[in-house]
């Protein structure tokens, strides 16, 4: 994952729920800042990253 940050890629998806270890402050600035969000189903999934 920080290679993904560190290359600028956006719009990554991870597991259905974020690790433990980031906290609040730093979760929201990955959301806001990369788009960073938690899988859904694949079909939403693929809809959603096929609009970006």
């Amino acid at each position: 994952m920080l290679t993904l940050l560190h290359l600028v890629i956006k719009n990554i998806r991870l597991v259905p729920s974020f690790p433990a270890f980031l906290a609040p402050n730093i979760l929201n600035y990955l959301v806001e800042n990369y788009g960073i969000a938690p899988i859904t189903t694949p079909e939403e999934d693929i809809k959603t990253l096929i609009n970006h």
